[in-house]
């Protein structure tokens, strides 16, 4: 079994993170685990990674982070 070598720059995250996951799979459909397909799983990841970045630009824009 692979291990999970990223390491969060805010350890406390790593709980959000998987809520996130979790919530977003429920979304799409998708039952995570070692049965599901890496396209499935990585929609997951994707769209994990676009609200990321999304929150992060609405923080940017108003000035959240200043």
């Amino acid at each position: 079994m692979p291990r999970n070598r990223n390491q969060k720059v805010v350890p406390a995250s790593a709980q959000i993170l998987d809520q996130m996951k979790y919530e977003i799979a429920q979304e799409f459909g998708v039952q995570l685990g070692p049965d599901t397909t890496a396209r499935a799983n990585g929609s997951v990841g994707g769209e994990i990674t676009k609200r990321l970045v999304t929150m992060a630009q609405q923080q940017l824009s108003s000035g959240a982070l200043h």
